[in-house]
């Protein structure tokens, strides 16, 4: 099996990135050079499984498995729209959630000064702290925690990316933002349809919270974030 490494230089790889970059980021209103820059230099094959590389740079929905756990992966525009948007400086620490075998997390990694990819299941910590090692991202670790609440301990964060829809306010993730931080997350829209669902990002100003939209944007909701079922007389 090829190394991550493997496809930073691979022509096939840099070729998909550079087309993608160009046919689907910078038509998506992505200019941020820095974003762009990370994009180009981070493959996506060391983070999906087996898919015809045809799939693996396109925009189409696709889903990561470990053997207890399926994860949808946000289209990379998204992913680097988010990012923009939410204007990463080299000094931020940042939590990636969800983000399954990391590839979310090695973008932003190459833009923030320390990265946390925080999962719940073993097999995508694992495997993404391993692709982490080997494209030479020091400044990232993977970790296993409870999505809802965060990384154990009480360290705060400048951003966080959930990486999937949201149904409840993820308070518990918001609480261990740094003044002036955002958090970003796909809101599910109402009875989950998506041509209402949007990116939106929350900033944190003493001990309050505002909340703005960014984007449309689909994905299916996380079940850490998933409303609890109403009964209705």
């Amino acid at each position: 099996m090829p190394r991550a490494s493997d496809y930073l230089t691979s022509p096939r790889s840099v070729e998909l990135r550079r087309n993608m970059v160009d046919r689907q980021l910078r038509t998506f209103d992505i200019t941020d050079v820095d974003v762009l820059d990370a994009v180009l230099r981070t493959p996506r094959e060391p983070f999906v499984n087996s898919e015809p590389d045809s799939l693996v740079y396109s925009d189409a929905s696709l889903v990561v498995k470990s053997a207890h756990t399926a994860r949808p992966l946000l289209a990379p525009m998204f992913v680097a729209r988010a990012l923009q948007l939410a204007e990463v400086a080299s000094s931020d620490r940042l939590l990636d959630v969800a983000g399954a075998y990391g590839y979310s997390a090695a973008i932003a990694a190459r833009l923030c000064q320390s990265l946390v990819a925080l999962e719940d299941d073993d097999a995508f910590v694992a495997r993404s702290g391993e692709a982490f090692q080997d494209l030479g991202l020091a400044n990232a670790r993977s970790v296993r925690g409870s999505i809802a609440a965060g990384p154990e301990g009480d360290a705060v964060f400048d951003v966080i990316l959930i990486n999937g829809a949201i149904e409840t306010r993820p308070d518990a993730l918001l609480a261990r933002l740094a003044e002036g931080g955002r958090l970003l997350a796909i809101e599910a829209g109402e009875t989950r349809a998506r041509a209402s669902s949007r990116f939106v990002l929350f900033t944190r100003s003493g001990v309050s919270f505002g909340k703005r939209p960014l984007f449309g944007a689909v994905a299916d909701v996380l079940p850490a974030f998933a409303a609890k079922p109403e009964f209705v007389f």
